[in-house]
């Protein structure tokens, strides 16, 4: 418990005195807002009272501390804690057991912001033609024209994202929170390592607005599953020999990614995309995995150019998956909702899927293509390089303002020396 020194308990009843007068008795209210506003006990500053109506005056209220007295804080050796090797500084028992403190101790200076909790990532390493190729995504989003005064990104609204995501049926451990009288619920499964799994194909675009803030589009293309239909070859307690269900597709190669993307993704782009730019440039931008279509694909470049459509297809960097907003956080979202519906089966993971989809807010797709544009910024600053710590613009904060930017800008120094790599 905080102790109090004399100053501070003669402030406290000066903020009584100002709030009740010279009345023996406190009014109504006052205890609570003097203790909210001097951050303490409703029972300390009651004692405070006591002691000066007691005593007669404020000069009765005084510290009853004797000198220095209390245990002694210990100081944490911010040299000693550096010294530690970093593997053998996970956890507060280890710190604790190397600066030779109580692990209550070490919580403490952390709650002080002495010290501080990390989660160290890791990232795909980079060489340096994959740091230029970074380099050059991150300055070709920019804006022609804004580079000369105040180079500033373009809007994003004429890219699609694609990639590819596994949606297992359940989480291996799950939390979940029950009243005392609830058992826990029994999850089971054959093997943990053979958990239900279905890979969907996915692509969106950045919402649109118009001037008074009305979501026109809201940029979600949409998700596929990679399944087929199969007979059943033997009966089973759950359905008949040569009953039709649903089965992953056994491998997604080159071949399969054609099929998905020319039979779903164009027309689906081509249905929804905004008619005021019905005859723009669409990019469709996906990663550089092998199973992946190439840029000038033959038969993609045909069906995307039906109905006089100009939709292209370009990669994104190497080893970068903060350069697309599925990997960036919308999957990480989707799948946080997904496992929230507890599928039960292969049609059900389907199902919760698009429901999922169909539930994201347009807003939150729109600030992760915000969070895009601090990643590229990042980059241009660190010049190509992977390791910075993800940028925090208090987007939410913004948006409930009114304020949310839709370009961001980048310091033209950064923009400079980012060139000379």
């Amino acid at each position: 418990m905080k102790q109090y020194d004399t100053n501070d308990k003669r402030h406290i009843y000066s903020m009584l005195l100002a709030r009740n007068g010279e009345n023996a008795r406190l009014k109504k209210g006052v205890l609570d807002s003097v203790a909210r506003d001097a951050k303490c006990n409703r029972r300390c500053v009651q004692r405070i009272w006591k002691e000066a109506k007691t005593g007669g005056s404020i000069n009765a209220i005084k510290s009853k501390r004797k000198l220095k007295c209390g245990v002694k804080k210990k100081m944490l050796d911010i040299e000693a804690l550096e010294a530690i090797p970093p593997r053998e500084r996970t956890t507060i028992r280890q710190v604790a057991g190397h600066l030779n403190m109580s692990k209550t101790t070490v919580h403490q200076r952390l709650k002080e912001k002495q010290i501080r909790r990390i989660t160290s990532e890791l990232k795909p390493s980079l060489t340096e033609p994959n740091k230029k190729a970074r380099v050059l995504y991150a300055l070709g989003n920019l804006e022609p024209s804004s580079l000369v005064d105040d180079p500033t990104f373009k809007g994003s609204f004429n890219i699609i994202h694609l990639d590819e995501k596994t949606f297992y049926r359940t989480r291996k451990t799950q939390n979940m929170y029950l009243s005392h009288r609830e058992e826990a619920p029994r999850r089971e499964c054959k093997h943990k390592n053979h958990i239900q799994q279905i890979m969907f194909l996915s692509a969106m675009a950045r919402p649109r607005y118009d001037a008074h803030g009305n979501c026109t589009f809201d940029g979600k293309i949409g998700v596929w599953a990679f399944v087929g239909w199969v007979q059943a070859k033997k009966k089973s307690p759950y359905r008949e020999k040569g009953t039709w269900e649903v089965k992953p597709s056994p491998s997604v190669d080159r071949e399969k990614s054609r099929e998905y993307i020319v039979n779903y993704v164009l027309p689906a782009i081509k249905e929804k995309w905004p008619e005021k730019d019905r005859w723009s440039t669409v990019y469709i931008q996906q990663d550089n995995a092998r199973t992946h279509i190439k840029a000038d694909d033959p038969i993609f470049a045909f069906e995307a150019a039906r109905g006089g459509w100009d939709i292209r297809l370009v990669n994104q960097p190497p080893n970068s998956p903060d350069c697309n907003i599925l990997d960036l956080g919308w999957f990480a979202s989707i799948q946080s909702m997904f496992h929230r519906k507890m599928p039960k089966t292969l049609p059900e993971i389907i199902q919760k899927v698009q429901e999922s989809v169909d539930e994201y807010p347009h807003q939150k797709l729109n600030i992760i293509w915000l969070s895009h544009q601090a990643c590229m910024r990042e980059i241009i600053k660190h010049k190509g390089g992977q390791h910075y710590p993800l940028p925090h613009l208090k987007k939410k904060t913004l948006e409930r303002e009114g304020k949310l930017p839709v370009r961001l800008k980048v310091d033209k120094d950064y923009v400079e020396a980012s060139l000379v790599v």
